[in-house]
């Protein structure tokens, strides 16, 4: 099962798109800040990183840095509501996609499977 780990400060949208994600067949764990996912990528597989840009003590951005240090097989999609973040993003993250908000659900859970369409996940370890 494709596990994905899920950084979004916001709780009403983690609790939103965990569950879309759960129905839609992937297994996630989710946290509410970037220096929270850093200690789960050190300890167990995840193959991708779904990350909001815009957090407290550690924005996505080096989340994504510091996961490609930890765990380079782990892919990265973030989603952001800041279209210059959004730029910001592909420039310092370009194999990284990015989905603004607002979105439908449906549309992230088809952002996240073409995210597995190219290459087939690495699996658990």
């Amino acid at each position: 099962m494709i596990r994905i780990l899920l950084a979004e400060d916001e709780e009403a949208m983690r609790t939103y798109l965990t569950r879309a994600l759960e129905n839609a067949g992937y297994c996630v764990a989710a946290v509410d800040r970037g220096t929270a996912a850093i200690p789960l990528l050190e300890s167990e597989h995840f193959d991708l990183l779904l990350s909001d840009i815009v957090m407290p003590e550690m924005d996505g951005i080096e989340l994504a840095q510091r996961c490609s240090e930890i765990s380079p097989g782990t892919k990265v999609m973030f989603i952001t509501g800041f279209a210059a973040v959004t730029l910001k993003a592909n420039r310092e993250a370009p194999q990284a996609r990015v989905l603004s908000k607002p979105f439908h659900l449906k549309d992230l859970v088809l952002e996240v499977e073409r995210v597995f369409e190219d290459a087939p996940f690495a699996g658990s370890r």
